[in-house]
């Protein structure tokens, strides 16, 4: 069966990426965990769950001359990754492999980075999306402990690992943390002022010895509501959708 894509543009054309139209198709979350990744040019990068690239994409634009490795359960995604990472001209690797039972060649390895976008919501927790690839993006089908350990087990000693996930699974996502990492710390993202923030990126490093840290909302729309046409990213915000600027935690 022939899959329709579209090729769309990110970070104002530095990036174009293949995706379904009918399928899972990436938006402004994967474009922010690239931004907020401290990776810099001659370090290793692994993204569990890479999806059709977006991440590796970006982030490659923003740092050229990282070792870029993904690693995507569905084969029609992982191909789709391939296919974007050649398109940007960015050398890499992306694995079809399950995270459960990775393959040989990448458990004989250790990066400096790990980052992942798990599935935002438990299975059953919401009605089904009809597209099977886009239900399996969304819907987490192995607890987010699971996806913590592989990306600790890959890290070398003071790698990092971020992941950016909805701001209700924290609990869950800080426990599994707190088990392998050291140095936690959680910048969560608001729509706008006056409103609860709806996702977090949290961060983690392998023998960090540092107090946890819970940053100030990063508020990603000016003002408390919309009012005009088109869209109303704040000025740093727009900065990393527009122009591929770094989303840096505070230091």
């Amino acid at each position: 069966m022939t899959v329709e894509l579209s090729r769309d543009a990110f970070l104002g054309g530095k990036v174009h990426l293949y995706q379904p139209v009918d399928g899972y198709r990436a938006g402004i979350d994967p474009v922010l965990l690239a931004a907020s990744i401290e990776a810099t040019a001659g370090e290793s990068v692994l993204e569990l769950g890479c999806g059709a690239g977006p991440v590796l994409c970006c982030l490659g634009a923003r740092v050229p001359g990282l070792a870029l490795v993904g690693v995507e359960i569905q084969p029609f995604y992982a191909d789709l990754a391939r296919r974007n990472l050649a398109e940007n001209g960015m050398d890499g690797q992306v694995l079809a492999a399950d995270l459960s039972a990775l393959p040989k060649e990448l458990l004989a390895r250790q990066f400096d980075h790990v980052a992942a976008n798990p599935p935002y919501f438990r299975t059953g927790a919401r009605s089904e999306a009809a597209d099977e690839g886009r239900e399996v993006a969304l819907a987490a089908r192995v607890p987010l402990s699971e996806w913590v350990n592989a990306a600790a087990r890959r890290l070398k000693p003071r790698g990092q690992v971020t992941f950016i996930q909805r701001v209700e699974r924290l609990p869950e996502l800080l426990t599994a943390m707190q088990a392998r990492l050291g140095s936690l710390q959680v910048l969560p993202l608001a729509p706008r002022q006056g409103r609860e923030p709806r996702l977090i990126l949290v961060r983690g490093r392998k023998g960090g010895r540092a107090d946890f840290r819970l940053h100030a909302p990063v508020l990603l729309h000016r003002g408390v509501q919309h009012e005009s046409d088109g869209d109303d990213y704040a000025p740093a915000i727009a900065e990393v959708l527009r122009h591929g600027a770094a989303l840096n935690f505070p230091s």
